[in-house]
């Protein structure tokens, strides 16, 4: 991109898609490896919670790992588009990109659900990038130099 705002230590753009898509793939793999393997050894008579909770796992922690991996696709994909068409990167891509993911993702249901789910991603993604910012400005204070005082 060559602007002074690019984030140089992620990948350029096409690559950080599949990059963004095997992290989500991963946290969604883990996190719902985890959550359902004690669901179920939870719903699993005494004595099969152990199998019960690695055929829950087995069955379902793929399933939500690629749920994951086709948001975080979609959402760089949409992020990726936004930086060349406005040639900038700032938290609107991502806020924007949210809403645009919400609206695919629920597309199928009609223009209704997707117009809502268009508002809720933008909105968590709003908020999500005012954290953020908040963050870096709180911790940015708290690091300034400050000059000693000379006697």
């Amino acid at each position: 991109m060559g602007h002074s705002s690019a984030d140089h230590s992620r990948d350029p753009c096409p690559w950080v898609i599949l990059n963004d898509m095997g992290a989500a793939f991963a946290m969604g793999a883990i996190g719902g490896g985890v959550w359902h393997a004690v669901k179920g050894a939870k719903n699993s008579p005494r004595g099969e919670r152990m199998a019960g909770s690695v055929s829950a796992l087995k069955a379902r922690a793929p399933v939500l790992g690629g749920n994951f991996a086709v948001w975080g696709g979609l959402f760089s994909t949409f992020d990726c588009a936004l930086k060349g068409i406005r040639h900038k990167e700032d938290p609107w891509n991502s806020i924007i990109s949210g809403g645009l993911t919400g609206s695919v993702l629920a597309a199928r249901g009609g223009a209704k659900a997707a117009a809502i789910s268009g508002l809720v991603g933008g909105s968590l993604l709003a908020l999500i990038e005012g954290i953020s910012i908040a963050i870096t400005r709180f911790t940015a204070d708290r690091n300034k130099p400050v000059m000693p005082q000379l006697q």
